[in-house]
């Protein structure tokens, strides 16, 4: 399926605007896909049919443009220069019944002059006279610039005197594809034989096969002088046929310049090789960063878990205080030098993604809002694990066993008060119905020993072996700060994922708009023999 020139332009600067607002091209890129023209001759006009042929002279300062447009109009319809040859305004020529209706923008109108005419010989064609390009004014290069878009058949007028002026001859070399070109080499009353085959060699250079080349001259008297062939071939260029054959050419021509320029901003987006390395990189880096931030956490943690462990009730009691005994001590974890080696681990990274090829803007705008979230990420995990560590003091078995022993101070006084009593029911029944004497000191004594033993005993052990806040703390620290690093290295894994995830997006969209002006229109076929073959470039 083809697709309309001016569709592909709008859909370009839609893709430029979203890709530009994302990051993922520069100001410079981004400017030069927005200001592709989609101006055509057709654009000149408010028509449902036919429209007329457009063809402009076009030269450098003093070869007779002018001169030769009134030649044509057989009156001074064009200001030819008198005091400085330097055309300064654009003329129009053109029959009463053709209206244009819209003019190139940014144009002053008070240098566009126009001239009708009643010649229905010459109905189909608008002939434009254009300002010198090379011209010192700069308003004139932007005129001429201005009006290339809607011309159809550009007539390089050159002098024997100028026929390689470089200013315009780059124009040539740029906007040929876009153009049928016809030459006159003006004023040839002056010119050499030598000069027309040098100018014909010049232009086969240029890509034109056979280029079609008029001798004229405005000079009176001359013999030979083809300004009527010059007539003549217009006029049989005036046709639908041929306007329809041009607006085709001109418009594949400009999408295949618009796919160039598409395809030389895929390759700034990078290749997807470059972004499948992304993880790896990362990792590697932050191996290497997060080892140096352990180093670097190691006092601040112990400072910080002596800290929690002379807090703990406010920490694990009071949840206003909590806030205070983190930061009452002055001993945040993610302090300037951990930011600081942070940023460097980061930095470090795009260096090294750029460097692969990788857009690092987008890399940048997604990995700034994590920059952000570091310390406090830092800050909930090295809490959160704190007062995990400190609410279960101590590993499994540890804690496992030390409730074994608070079970003991319970239940082993409670059997000795038990079997003590027991002894002193059967001691007491025992005496009672035999001469066996009752219990005396010595069972007191020993009893009361036994009771105290039983209690004594799970009491020191708990005593001695209560864990240490302070290395609960430091282990639920040092845990807390192992899950935030964790943390942090997904958090960039995550972002490195949706950026070549959104890559993946911007190849997408871009090669379907390659693919949508790779679609060639159906070509109306031009005869090899026609005078339009010979002025089309190769």
């Amino acid at each position: 399926m083809a697709y309309d020139y001016s569709s592909l332009v709008q859909t370009t600067k839609r893709w430029t605007e979203q890709a530009s607002a994302a990051g993922w091209i520069n100001a410079d890129t981004a400017r030069q896909l927005s200001d592709v023209d989609a101006r055509t001759p057709d654009t000149l006009f408010d028509h449902d049919g036919s429209r007329p042929l457009i063809v402009a002279f076009m030269g450098g300062t003093g070869v007779g443009k002018s001169s030769l447009l009134n030649r044509l109009a057989g009156k001074a319809i064009a200001r030819a220069g008198v005091e400085r040859p330097t055309s300064r305004e654009v003329t129009l020529y053109h029959h009463h019944s053709v209206a244009i209706k819209h003019l190139p923008e940014q144009l002053p109108l008070a240098q566009i002059k126009t001239a009708e005419h009643d010649n229905e010989a010459r109905k189909h064609v608008i002939w434009i006279d254009m300002p010198d390009f090379d011209s010192t004014e700069q308003s004139n290069k932007h005129q001429v610039l201005e009006w290339l878009p809607h011309i159809d058949v550009l007539i390089y007028v050159v002098s024997p005197e100028r026929y390689r002026d470089e200013k315009a001859w780059r124009l040539l070399l740029a906007e040929g594809g876009r153009h049928a070109w016809l030459f006159v080499l003006n004023q040839w009353d002056r010119g050499l034989t030598e000069q027309y085959e040098d100018f014909k060699r010049q232009l086969h250079k240029a890509g034109f096969a056979e280029p079609i080349i008029f001798k004229t001259a405005c000079a009176e008297g001359l013999q030979v002088d083809e300004f009527g062939a010059l007539e003549s071939t217009i006029s049989s260029l005036a046709t639908e046929h041929v306007v329809a054959q041009l607006e085709q050419r001109s418009s594949q021509a400009r999408k295949d310049e618009l796919k160039k320029n598409l395809e030389n901003t895929g390759w700034l987006l990078g290749s997807a090789s470059a972004f499948q390395q992304l993880p790896t990189l990362w990792q590697d880096q932050w191996r290497r960063s997060a080892q140096v931030l352990q180093q670097g956490f190691a006092w601040p943690i112990q400072q910080l878990a002596r800290h929690y462990a002379d807090h703990a009730a406010d920490l694990l009691g009071n949840p206003s205080a909590a806030k205070y005994v983190a930061t009452g001590a002055k001993l945040n974890l993610w302090d300037e030098w951990a930011e600081a080696r942070f940023d460097d681990a980061l930095d470090e990274f795009v260096i090294n993604a750029d460097q692969l090829g990788v857009p690092v803007s987008p890399l940048k705008k997604q990995l700034s809002a994590l920059r952000e979230k570091v310390p406090k990420i830092v800050q909930a995990q090295s809490e959160l694990a704190a007062r995990q560590a400190l609410a279960n003091p101590g590993n499994a078995l540890h804690r496992g066993f030390l409730k074994f022993m608070r079970l003991c101070e319970i239940v082993l006084p409670l059997a000795a008060i038990c079997w003590v009593g027991y002894q002193v029911f059967i001691g007491y029944y025992t005496s009672n119905m035999t001469d066996v004497a009752y219990l005396g000191v010595d069972f007191a004594i020993h009893s009361g020993l036994l009771i105290a033993i039983t209690w004594l005993t799970p009491f020191f052990i708990l005593k001695k072996l209560k864990p240490s806040l302070e290395k609960s703390a430091l282990r639920g620290l040092n845990k807390g700060l192992n899950n935030a690093l964790t943390m942090i290295d997904g958090g960039v894994l995550l972002v490195i994922e949706n950026i070549c995830a959104q890559h993946v997006e911007q190849i997408s969209r871009l090669d379907g708009i390659i693919e949508q002006c790779g679609a060639a229109d159906r070509q109306l076929p031009i005869d090899s023999n026609s005078p339009l073959a010979r002025m089309l470039i190769d």
